[in-house]
């Protein structure tokens, strides 16, 4: 059997997974959402090996979407990391099998703390499962490893499980993209959200032309400027915009006689002014309406920048 025939069937065995999923969601999906959502303390995710791996995505998931949480090691909480739990946290754990021994073993003190406990497991009369608040069954017809001992489909399930409750959580919290963004300040998402129009455009050396300026002027400056424009000015004040489309156009059209004319014979781009203070996100909106890939920055009808794209 050839690899592209191998990898059509994990991905149909996994597809098929995921209905089984769908199918078996019950009211213990609702349940589970509204203990993390009437908790004053946070979501903590344990599991172990691939469990782990999977646990560690869910609580990154929901620590970026507004529900505090952090995973947990099951071997390191069971020798002292037991004691970051608090008795308002919700525990969330992973086990397909449902009886993995060292999630099994924190039980006793997760019911003495007073923790509600929440188990993704694919066994419903696992140990796990009958031990907890609300159960969340990830059963899978079949995994895709062929030995059915690698986790393959049930893996899948789980992650799509958490992202289940992530999203779910989202929705309930009305999470808006300006809340993503403050957990996301390096991303180009939080850049445009956060940011204003002063943190991102260019303010030195701005190239700007006279309306009577010469061609030549107009190359040169937009040349040294390196934005692929040129400002054009009459009494201290913007009046259109040479971009190096403009300039192309200009050639094609006027040949040789372009240099017999000035800034204000080729200039047809009519400047969209903002202000410093305009959030990012409201500047690339107005770009993207109105089809253009720069705007003039001024404060008090005086120029201070350009925010290109």
């Amino acid at each position: 059997m050839n690899s592209l025939t191998i990898a059509k069937r994990v991905i149909n065995t996994e597809i098929e997974a995921l209905h089984a999923l769908h199918d078996q969601l019950d009211e213990q999906f609702k349940h589970a959402i509204d203990l993390i959502l009437n908790t004053n303390g946070r979501t903590i995710i344990c599991g172990m090996g691939k469990s782990g791996i999977i646990g560690k995505k869910i609580a990154a998931s929901f620590a970026s979407t507004g529900t505090p949480s952090f995973f947990m090691h099951p071997g390191e909480a069971f020798h002292g990391d037991l004691g970051m739990v608090t008795p308002d946290d919700v525990f969330i754990a992973i086990s397909n099998s449902g009886e993995t021994d060292e999630v099994l073993k924190l039980l006793p003190f997760l019911k003495d703390n007073g923790n509600k406990i929440i188990a993704i497991t694919g066994d419903s009369r696992s140990t796990l499962a009958t031990h907890s608040h609300c159960h969340l069954n990830v059963a899978v017809p079949a995994e895709a490893c062929p030995l059915q001992l690698a986790p393959t489909s049930s893996t899948t399930a789980t992650l799509v499980m958490g992202d289940a409750l992530t999203v779910a959580l989202m929705e309930a919290r009305a999470f808006l993209p300006e809340n993503f963004a403050r957990f996301h300040p390096g991303g180009s998402l939080g850049r445009r959200l956060l940011s204003k129009v002063s943190d991102e455009m260019v303010t030195n050396d701005l190239p700007m032309v006279e309306v009577s300026a010469p061609i030549s002027d107009v190359i040169n400056t937009m040349s040294k400027g390196a934005l692929g424009l040129t400002l054009v000015m009459k009494n201290n004040a913007v009046t259109a915009i040479i971009t190096d489309g403009d300039l192309r156009r200009a050639i094609e059209k006027y040949n040789k006689d372009l240099f017999d004319l000035t800034a204000g014979h080729i200039a047809s781009s009519s400047p969209e002014l903002v202000t410093p203070c305009v959030s990012m996100v409201t500047a690339y909106e107005l770009m993207q309406a109105k089809k253009i890939n720069c705007l003039v920055v001024c404060n008090n009808k005086q120029v201070v920048g350009i925010l290109k794209k």
